[in-house]
Parts: C-alpha cells; sequence; structure tokens
C-alpha cells in the first residue's frame, strides 16, 4: 500500500510495509511496554535491597513517582508472575527468577547509556532516555552496540 505524505510542503510517497511486518512491531512495542512496568520495578526494588537491605512499598513508590496503591499493585503483580515475595513489616524480596530479571535489565541500561554517552549524549540526558530506549531495544541493537563500544575500546 502507498499513501502519500507531505514533508516540507512537498507531497512524497510512503510506502507502508506489509500488514503482517507491520503488525508484529505493533505487537513487539506493546508487549515491552507491558513488560517495562515489571523491569523498572524488579531494578528498582534490586537497587533498594543492594543499598538498604529493604525494599518498602512506599520506597518503591516514592522512588517511580506512583501512588502507594500503584506501586502495591504492581508489587502484587510481580508477587502473581513469580518475580517478587513478601515478607510482613520486611518489605519486599526478589525471587531468584526476579534478581536474573534485574542483572539483565541492569546490563542493558548500561550498555544503552554507555552508547549513548559514546555518541555525545550528556549524561543526566543518558541516563533519562535509557529509562525508556532499555525496554524496547532488540537483541540484534544490543548486540551492535556492544560491538560498536569494544570497536572504541570502550567495554
Amino acid at each position: 500500500m502507498v499513501r502519500t505524505a507531505k514533508r516540507k510542503g512537498v507531497e512524497v510517497a510512503v510506502k507502508l510495509p506489509a500488514e503482517l511486518t507491520q503488525a508484529r512491531r505493533f505487537s513487539k512495542t506493546r508487549s515491552a511496554q507491558s513488560g517495562a512496568l515489571l523491569e523498572d520495578y524488579v531494578e528498582l526494588i534490586a537497587d533498594l535491597l543492594t543499598s538498604s537491605g529493604e525494599a518498602r512499598p512506599t520506597d518503591v513508590a516514592r522512588r517511580l513517582g506512583v501512588s502507594h496503591a500503584t506501586a502495591i499493585k504492581t508489587i502484587s503483580r510481580l508477587k502473581r508472575e513469580g518475580l517478587a515475595t513478601g515478607r510482613p513489616y520486611r518489605g519486599v524480596f526478589l525471587t531468584p527468577e526476579g534478581q536474573r530479571l534485574a542483572a539483565r535489565v541492569r546490563v542493558r541500561h548500561r550498555l544503552v547509556v554507555d552508547t549513548m554517552l559514546a555518541l555525545g549524549v550528556p549524561a543526566e540526558a543518558a541516563e533519562a532516555d535509557a529509562e525508556g530506549i532499555e525496554h524496547h531495544v532488540s537483541e540484534a541493537t544490543l548486540k551492535a552496540f556492544a560491538q560498536f563500544l569494544q570497536s572504541r575500546g570502550q567495554s
């Protein structure tokens, strides 16, 4: 299918990808968005456990900028999915599966940040932008990022 669009005041033909190809791309994005929330939570919980020995829902809510009720709801989802456990009056802990996910997310985050820094992106922008990019980037792109950094002697 071909449609037209105006670019800089000029009509140009835009060729759409095949329907199945486009549907697969959008499906991947929706799936990444759903998983991104859980990944952010396990990464933060792991960081809180490492830095202070506990991850209380109140702390999670404050650090993610969400309500306490939202944090509780998402933590309950983590528990249902086998990524976290809770202990009365002790907060939230990650299961071994949750710990593995947190480690993978942390490595992916660092790789995205390091690549952006190598491209000249300011540190704060690289950290902030990586929070979104890290959940949507493919394994092929991550591999290319790693090779790019290795070629520059940065990895």
